[in-house]
């Protein structure tokens, strides 16, 4: 008998309205042309047409000014080419050139989905059995580009979930590129991206063990010079691309959190950031960060990635290294177990996996943890988020795919000291797409990426077949019970 699980009446759908202004940029030869028509109309005249266009999308934007300015700053190099001295331009001029080169992408056009749920650092001004949390979700638009987007929301004592109004405008954040990096893990992980042994063995050669990206890019740009070959320039692009995965993100002190979205920056996210799994890590000192894993998609190549923020306004982002740091999936336990990070992964896209480290971005030796045992699960399973700590264990959500593609959510029990040891699976689904469920984006599929505990219950946010979000809770101490009840064969 399956459990009892109850299905919140709240639902999160896209909203179309909210969008970023991104730099739009069509090829070289298009954009002189562009600049050279802006460049022969009166300044009246460009005070005439810009003018209107601020005052229309002020309202859409939070600082347009700024970012047209932003964008028209980008194409420095071809004004220089033409020949046009740009600081003597007026503002209204290149605020007008800059709105050529800029489009609003409405980041959740599409889709609206697979939610990961962790406590806000701030809990002030709270009454007794209240929580606020922060919800992540993979917003997808235009091209199937996905990012990753925030909500507030408050739990109550009874957990009744009220999502908090989103703002009205949304930003990217500010690029820091200003990374160290290791030589040696950085070329591992060249050579995994399948770049070109040869630029990878030179510019070894001309690295020191610790580089900046600066350097690498001045290194890059003379050896290019000396390259006639474009498949083999390239080459050298990718290192640059594989480098740019490096940075840090700063979002403006003046936003809430559902004004901030984490869109694609390096070429190798260029076709969406998925999946995000946030976890709520503590350290050995008692201190608390919040880490996110999720896949970098380029079209073609899968990059799992780190997120570490401490405040959701600084993020510091990097790519994992490993074996076990391979196709997607991985989530990271809360804290250190017997002194070492922990790793749930799915590197065969099939089973589940487990690994330790003791960095925290070098992930070797995946043990394989668990593998298809029920029908709902024969073509794959994999982890819905960070395992969560009860005295009874570490609870993992996980995911099942079975007939007709139907993703359907598990439960699994590992062992408190050792989680490689599964003390339970659950037999039968937690939660399986209802009448209401099975149609969107992408039928038949439930999804989550991070659950929590709050008086006694596990909620769960889960995406409804790619389009929209929505809750369910269990009795804690119900789901334990079963787990323990179903457990393993021998």
């Amino acid at each position: 008998m399956r459990l009892s699980i109850e299905r919140k009446p709240i639902r999160v759908n896209p909203d179309p309205k909210r969008v970023i202004a991104r730099f739009f940029f069509n090829g070289n030869d298009r954009a002189k042309e562009v600049i050279e028509r802006v460049m022969r109309i009166s300044e009246d005249d460009a005070f005439g047409i810009v003018s209107p266009l601020l005052q229309e999308y002020s309202k859409r934007h939070r600082n347009i000014t700024r970012v047209l300015n932003r964008h028209c700053s980008k194409l420095k190099p071809l004004f220089l080419e033409l020949n046009i001295d740009f600081d003597t331009l007026s503002v209204y001029r290149k605020l007008l050139i800059g709105s050529y080169f800029t489009h609003e992408y409405s980041i959740e056009s599409a889709a609206f989905f697979n939610p990961s749920i962790i406590e806000d650092p701030d809990q002030t001004e709270l009454e007794d059995g209240q929580r606020r949390v922060i919800i992540s979700f993979r917003a997808v638009g235009e091209g199937h580009i996905s990012s990753i987007t925030f909500r507030r929301a408050m739990i109550d004592k009874f957990n009744n979930i009220t999502i908090q109004p989103a703002g009205d405008y949304i930003d990217e954040a500010e690029i820091v590129r200003n990374a160290v990096y290791n030589k040696k893990l950085f070329f591992e992980k060249a050579a995994v991206t399948r770049i070109s042994i040869d630029v990878i063995n030179e510019l070894e050669s001309k690295l020191d063990h610790h580089f900046e990206y600066a350097n690498l890019r001045r290194i890059i740009t003379d050896s290019q010079q000396l390259q006639e070959d474009d498949i083999k320039r390239l080459e050298y692009d990718k290192v640059l691309w594989l480098a740019d995965s490096y940075y840090e993100i700063v979002f403006s002190l003046d936003t809430d959190v559902s004004d901030r979205v984490i869109f694609p920056i390096s070429e190798y996210e260029r076709k969406g950031i998925e999946d995000a799994r946030f976890v709520h890590f503590t350290n050995d000192d008692g201190t608390k960060l919040y880490y996110a894993t999720y896949t970098a998609y380029d079209g073609s190549l899968i990059m799992p990635k780190l997120l570490q923020t401490s405040d959701f306004y600084n993020f510091k982002i990097m790519p994992l290294y490993g074996a076990g740091a391979q196709n997607k999936n991985l989530a990271l336990f809360p804290r250190k177990v017997n002194g070492k990070y922990v790793m749930i992964s799915r590197i065969d896209g099939c089973n589940n996996y487990i690994m330790y480290s003791d960095k925290i971005n070098i992930w070797e030796k995946p043990i394989k943890l668990q593998q298809p045992e029920f029908s709902w699960e024969f073509v794959q399973m994999g982890n819905c988020g960070s395992p969560i700590e009860t005295e009874e264990g570490w609870i993992m959500i996980t995911h099942g795919v079975g007939p007709m593609r139907r993703y359907v959510l598990g439960a699994s029990l590992l062992k408190l000291d050792d989680p490689t040891v599964e003390i339970g699976r659950l037999r039968e689904p937690l939660l399986i797409p209802n009448a209401d469920e099975r149609e969107g984006y992408v039928p038949n599929v439930l999804y989550s990426c991070g659950s929590i505990i709050h008086n006694n219950k596990l909620i769960i946010p889960y995406g409804v077949s790619d389009s929209s979000t929505a809750f369910a809770e269990v009795c804690l101490d119900e789901l334990l019970a079963k787990l323990k009840a179903d457990a393993i064969r021998a």
